[in-house]
């Protein structure tokens, strides 16, 4: 019982997030698209590329282990002493921020001041919002514990739209502003996100929902640091564990923003040329922050609460295994099943996206590659995402200590790869070396996975293989999708336009066809526990 109130907890989670990020988002998207048109692709390159990249540099070295290994711990342990530990993410992203602050302002390119005015006042703006969304993390790690749905995704998706209110506001009405504006909205974005779990927390705390919850926190001032009295201030086991993960974020940053490290130490890319890259990277990985990261966040949880961290599969529960081995079937069957429907359409339809979205001077350079790139590497996400949330909750300590030296020959052999490719292929190179090193890291999660369902009947991995009628259904439609693409858009005007549209949607209902009618089992599972509510339905899925 307690396996599947956990997969009802993660499938609620996943959909609820994925959901009212789409609702949130949508705006984001809409008014991203009129900046685009009111700021040049140089300052695209410097905010999206330059300074956003320090911004993820300080948050995920300073927040990323700990989250790996805290939300493992179950709703039962000492939470003063995690929240603690927790709030050793702070001083850390003091000293990450202090330190990549300098680095951008003394071992980088400086941007031309007559091009891009303000520089230094957006690296250090960038830097110190890092360190306030810092203060967040312990009530983020709670909220995501004790399967507080709503908090994370409202929060996030609300401090996303008023960055980006504020920014075409600004940018429309004192544009002359230059990177203060883009500093200004990202130091209210980091205020926004802090404010909103704040009030939340205030509001929970001590409410009915709370002791039906057995929330162990009775005040708000629970969530600050402090000394307790004979016993260790922080629990050792995790900040151990914790230690491991952290020793392997360094990698795992590199091999997650490889490209920009890239682009921002060894100068491959100009800025325009970077800033049309960013563009096509928010664009193409839409599906992956709106679907794929919400599955992975919600069903790591899902796993690491049902597995016992590093247990063979036969000394633990059998009713446990054989769930958790189904969902992961079912996972990567939907995941795999979505991205193969943005590769098959995503080549056809991206000129045309990049033409409605950013004006001719997006559709009509490298973007489409680009995109059409992108599009594969999307298929390659969806995959990763799901295989490593398994591997990384079912692993030893000190299997993910081992893994740290695969994690770090993985990031010498991107690093040497974006390089490489990068001179012979521009931007498309980044996308084909992160296609190559998402290849190798799914190949280790695969292995993992078919040693560790080795020794039980089940075989989770069976779920990557399709049935021969949907795949013919998927070639038909890439085959008439591309014709028309070179027939009738995207020079031809609106009504070719339309036809081109009309065609791709005729193929895209045949797909959805074929997907409902050859994986029955599929089409259940995502009804029961990712648009029913029905408790009853979701316990009785199998």
């Amino acid at each position: 019982m307690r396996a599947r109130e956990a997969l009802t907890s993660a499938a609620t989670l996943a959909s609820y997030s994925a959901g009212l990020q789409v609702l949130f988002r949508v705006l984001t998207f809409i008014l991203n698209g009129y900046t685009l048109r009111y700021v040049s692709k140089e300052t695209i390159g410097v905010v999206n590329v330059r300074l956003m990249l320090l911004y993820s540099t300080v948050v995920f070295l300073a927040r990323e282990a700990f989250r790996k290994a805290c939300l493992n711990v179950g709703v039962e342990r000492k939470w003063s002493q995690i929240i603690n530990l927790l709030w050793l993410t702070v001083p850390l992203g003091v000293f990450w921020a202090l330190l990549m602050v300098w680095v951008w302002l003394n071992l980088v390119a400086i941007p031309d001041p007559a091009v891009i005015p303000h520089y230094e006042v957006g690296v250090v703006a960038f830097g110190f919002s890092a360190v306030v969304e810092l203060l967040a993390e312990p009530m983020w790690v709670l909220a995501q514990v004790h399967m507080l749905v709503s908090v994370k995704v409202i929060a996030e998706s609300l401090a996303m739209a008023v960055k980006c209110v504020l920014t075409v506001v600004c940018i429309t009405l004192v544009p002359h502003w230059g990177l203060y504006v883009f500093s200004l909205a990202q130091l209210l974005y980091s205020f926004t996100l802090l404010v909103c779990y704040l009030l939340y927390f205030m509001k929970f705390i001590g409410s009915r929902e709370a002791q039906r919850k057995s929330f162990p926190l009775t005040s708000l001032t629970d969530l600050l640091p402090k000394p307790l009295p004979r016993q260790h201030v922080i629990d050792l086991q995790l900040a151990k564990l914790t230690w491991t993960f952290y020793k392997q974020s360094l990698l795992k940053q590199i091999l997650t923003e490889g490209e920009r490290y890239v682009m921002t130490f060894l100068n491959v890319l100009n800025f325009g040329e970077q800033g049309i890259y960013d563009i096509v990277n928010n664009l193409g990985s839409l599906v992956a922050r709106f679907l794929f990261l919400p599955i992975e966040e919600s069903f790591y949880i899902f796993f690491a609460n049902v597995l016992e961290r590093g247990k063979d599969p036969r000394h633990q529960r059998e009713e446990d295994v054989r769930l958790a081995a189904l969902v992961l079937k079912m996972l990567l069957k939907m995941v795999f099943l979505i991205g193969m429907t943005i590769s098959v359409f995503g080549y056809s339809y991206s000129q045309l996206a990049l033409d409605i979205y950013g004006g001719s001077w997006l559709s009509s350079g490298p973007g489409p590659g680009l995109l059409r790139c992108y599009c594969v590497y999307v298929l390659l996400l969806a995959v990763n995402g799901v295989t490593e949330c398994f591997t990384f909750a079912a692993m030893s300590n000190q299997e993910v200590s081992r893994y740290n030296f695969v994690m770090l020959a993985l990031s010498l052999s991107f690093l040497g790869l974006s390089y490489c490719l990068t001179w012979w292929q521009g931007g498309i190179g980044f996308i084909l070396a992160n296609c190559m090193n998402m290849g190798l890291r799914i190949t280790h999660s695969l292995w993992y996975i078919s040693r560790y369902f080795r020794s039980t009947e089940h075989r989770p991995l069976s779920g990557l293989q399709l049935a021969t009628p949907l795949l013919l259904v998927y070639l038909t439609s890439g085959v008439v999708t591309v014709i028309s693409q070179a027939a009738l858009c995207c020079d031809q005007g609106l009504f070719f336009r339309s036809l081109h549209v009309l065609f791709g949607a005729i193929c895209l209902l045949a797909v959805v066809v074929a997907i409902v009618s050859t994986e029955p089992k599929l089409v259940q599972f995502i009804r029961a526990h990712f648009l029913s509510r029905d408790k009853t339905e979701i316990m009785k899925w199998e």
